[in-house]
């Protein structure tokens, strides 16, 4: 009975060491007396116990690494500390296993190479403005060195450039006066383009009140002549019915000129310092003139008749 609870736990024992389930996205480097036997995949693998072994689990997913911050030179001699990270993933498990001692510490270390090396042929503005080179030639050379290992470089980010205190106040001074002058030049510029606007509604407005005024000045020039107009031939209409009454009354001589007179006189109240006569006013004054005179010699032809009649 012991013999067979024996011979039981031994089968349970080799069953377990003989069966391995092997999880996704993780490969398992299997040896055969200590030589390289088989690379497993992910479901159920069948290994010989006591001659075959687990030698290592390789993850297939694509793995992140921290490269710890390094104190670099750049090309004017400036201490810069730089915090990078690498993306990477295991294409070939097995040269992950065999062609390195740990993976992870040959990319450290090839990185921070890598970093010192770039860095030390740029100047210090270059750093701060040339992340996405710095970045992608550490991709391309890692990518090259690790490909032997079985490992593909997918990224490498800096996450963090630190120059030393006294530049870094140094840069925020510079920053902080970059930005007032941006700003000083964003004034200027809103208030010249503000000075514009004004100027060019001044002038429109006063091209406008301009043509406003000459459009009245033309209007109340063109009013005045008409009134003038009107005024005047009204007065050579009156003198005209003047001339019309005297001639049907037969006027003496002195009642013509004091009329004639009266006449002009009520023209020259049209202006203080001209006397406008119309074309009308003209003939209806010689008209009375030529009146007066005919009346005159009507008197003068009486007279001589009455004498000689005596």
């Amino acid at each position: 009975m012991v013999f067979l609870l024996v011979v039981l736990a031994i089968i349970l024992i080799i069953a377990f060491m003989s069966i391995k389930i092997v999880k996704q996205s993780e490969v398992y480097i299997i040896e055969r007396l200590g030589k390289f036997y088989k690379v497993a995949d992910a479901g159920l693998t069948i290994i010989v116990p006591f001659l075959d072994h687990v030698r290592s689990v390789v993850s297939l997913k694509q793995q992140t690494m921290d490269v710890p911050p390094q104190g670099v030179i750049t090309k004017d001699n400036v201490t810069i500390t730089i915090d990078t990270v690498v993306f990477y993933q295991i294409t070939d498990p097995a040269k992950a296993v065999y062609e390195i001692q740990s993976l992870k510490k040959g990319i450290e270390y090839l990185a921070i190479t890598t970093i010192r090396d770039i860095i030390g042929k740029m100047d210090l503005d270059e750093t701060f403005s040339s992340r996405d080179g710095i970045n992608n030639q550490l991709r391309v050379v890692l990518d090259e060195a690790t490909d032997r290992w079985g490992c593909k470089i997918d990224r490498v980010e800096i996450k963090d450039i630190t120059p030393p205190a006294d530049i870094r106040d140094a840069m925020e001074k510079e920053m902080n006066a970059e930005r007032n002058k941006r700003a000083m030049i964003l004034e200027s510029e809103a208030q010249r383009q503000s000075a514009i606007t004004i100027a060019e509604g001044k002038k429109q407005a006063a091209i406008l009140e301009a043509e406003a005024d000459k459009e009245a000045q033309i209007r109340r020039a063109v009013g005045e002549a008409q009134a003038i107009r009107e005024v005047a031939e009204a007065k050579a209409k009156e003198i005209q019915m003047v001339y019309d009454a005297m001639k049907k009354a037969d006027p003496t001589e002195k009642l013509v000129q004091l009329k004639s007179l009266e006449a002009l006189e009520e023209v020259a109240k049209g202006d203080a310092n001209k006397v406008f006569i119309p074309f009308e006013a003209t003939s209806a004054l010689s008209s009375l003139g030529a009146m007066a005179e005919a009346v005159k010699d009507e008197k003068r032809s009486t007279k001589k008749q009455d004498n000689e009649t005596k």
